[in-house]
């Protein structure tokens, strides 16, 4: 979860013609599956590697991020650059220690992933739903670990095998100081 303090701040709204005061307001943030799925079902656009976002829909992300009642509505537009910053520093942080060797054979997938797809992965690979309120990125990693997990072993090729073996014997033979 993420606290982040909103100053008190008095400005002139050009769309309204009239000054808007807000007092200072401390927000808690989640991003998680829940706030995602908010925010897809007044959208209608997948959030996760939407390139397009606006400054509007970044707002309304953070609304429907918000885990503090009754927040004054213009306290959203009273965030500065460095809050929003913030704000998205703590969206992309992994939120985990797990980190993943990837391999030479890269695999980028075309899927648009939504709210409903992540849920989808979560009954699979029956995830509590309990974790939909977690970092997005830690449940992104969960998910990813226990698809890894369930995956079968690969079969090493018998030029792996030959390979392989070759590196043994040539390392013991430099440790033995032996020709075979």
């Amino acid at each position: 979860m993420l606290k982040i303090t909103i100053p008190a701040v008095e400005e002139w709204d050009e769309a309204r013609q009239e000054f808007i005061s807000t007092k200072e307001t401390e927000l808690c943030l989640e991003h998680s599956l829940v706030s995602i799925s908010k925010w897809e079902s007044k959208w209608h656009k997948h959030f996760i590697g939407n390139k397009d976002l606006t400054p509007e829909m970044l707002i309304d992300y953070i609304r429907c991020m918000t885990l503090t009642q009754n927040v004054n509505p213009e306290v959203y537009y009273a965030m500065n650059d460095e809050i929003i910053t913030k704000i998205k520093n703590y969206i992309d942080d992994a939120q985990t220690a797990t980190w993943f060797a990837e391999s030479n054979e890269k695999k980028y997938s075309r899927d648009i992933i939504t709210s409903e797809i992540i849920y989808y992965w979560m009954i699979a690979l029956q995830i509590p739903f309990e974790c939909q309120k977690w970092h997005l990125n830690r449940l992104l990693t969960l998910i990813r670990v226990c698809n890894e997990k369930n995956q079968p072993e690969k079969k090493m090729s018998q030029a792996e095998v030959m390979r392989r073996n070759r590196e043994i014997n040539e390392a013991r033979r430099r440790a033995l100081n032996t020709r075979g």
